[in-house]
C-alpha cells in the first residue's frame, strides 16, 4: 500500500479522535500522535514506540523530514498540546 493511503488512514483516525480529544487518555493520545508518524514513515527511537509500531519500512530518521500534510501537522500539534495540558509524560 502507498504512503498516501497510510497517511490518509492516520488522518481519518485523528479526525475521529479530535472531537473527543479532551476525554482521551494520555496513552491513547500518544498512540494516535505516533500512529500518524508511523504511517508517514518515521523511524522511531524510543523503545516504547519501537515496541508499539516497529521500524519496518521506515524512511525518515528526523521527525522534521516526515512528509505530513498541513492538516496532519495541525492534528499532531493539537494532540501534543492536549498531552501537555494533561501533563502526559511522553
Amino acid at each position: 500500500m502507498s504512503k498516501q493511503f497510510y497517511a490518509g488512514a492516520a488522518l481519518l483516525a485523528a479526525s475521529i479522535l479530535l472531537p473527543d480529544i479532551a476525554h482521551a487518555s494520555c496513552s491513547s493520545l500518544w498512540y494516535e500522535r505516533n500512529q500518524i508518524y508511523k504511517e508517514a514513515g518515521y523511524c522511531f527511537k524510543t523503545s516504547r514506540a519501537i515496541r508499539a509500531f516497529g521500524n519496518s519500512g521506515c524512511s525518515y530518521d528526523d521527525i522534521n523530514d516526515v512528509p505530513l500534510s498541513a492538516r496532519q501537522r495541525a492534528v499532531v500539534r493539537d494532540i501534543a498540546a492536549q498531552e501537555r495540558r494533561m501533563g502526559c509524560g511522553n
